[in-house]
């Protein structure tokens, strides 16, 4: 995101989320087990990819696809870790301000990218517990490009599930992202509102 590093992981994991798809709020069975987490991401993922394989322009598209990270990525909690332990050390206004533009910058990189995707699909592996929460294995496929292997990391602690990790060929969105973020302080003094800053420029320069 601030760097090419981050720029490259950032559309990474747009490819992953929009590959196998984050939420429908569909039922799922008891609250917390692996196969709670695999049906969630197995109809959430029909529901997405329907989306992304659907007619009309991207702008038409965008707004289901808006409505669904909304409601089904802890986008906040993910915001949180990816700060690290800087999240206690920023003022509650920082935290507003780093949380919306986070916000801003996840919906924008994964909305803006609909129409990149068009003619993917997935297949679903098996779940499991890792870390207090559970990783629902899949392999994801899209016209000209291999078969890519990602785990989607989903947790239970709102109630609800929330998918809040992308694990990509091995690799978590929320470290590398929390890896970039805690370079880019060390690089600025360790200056929350440096970061702030960096990501409101970023903003700025998207079209959405």
């Amino acid at each position: 995101m601030l760097t090419r590093r981050s720029v490259l992981i950032s559309s990474t994991a747009v490819l992953a989320l929009l590959a196998t798809g984050l939420g429908s709020g569909a039922a799922h069975a008891a609250a917390g087990s692996p196969e709670a987490a695999r049906s969630f991401v197995d109809a959430t993922g029909k529901a997405l990819v329907a989306v992304v394989n659907g007619g009309g322009s991207v702008a038409q598209r965008q707004p289901a696809m808006t409505s669904i990270i909304e409601r089904d990525v802890d986008v906040a909690e993910v915001a949180r870790f990816c700060l690290g332990v800087f999240w206690r050390r920023a003022t509650p206004a920082q935290q507003q301000t780093y949380t919306e533009l986070f916000h801003h910058v996840l919906v924008e990189n994964i909305t803006g990218k609909i129409g990149d995707f068009q003619g993917v699909g997935f297949t679903l592996g098996r779940a499991a517990p890792r870390e207090g929460d559970i990783a629902v294995s899949s392999t994801v496929t899209r016209p000209g490009n291999a078969p890519n292997h990602v785990d989607w990391i989903v947790s239970f602690s709102s109630g609800a599930p929330k998918i809040v990790d992308v694990v990509a060929e091995g690799t978590s969105l929320r470290l590398t992202q929390r890896s970039d973020y805690l370079s880019y302080l060390a690089r600025n003094g360790n200056n929350i509102d440096a970061l702030i800053a960096a990501m409101r420029r970023q903003a700025k320069a998207m079209p959405g």
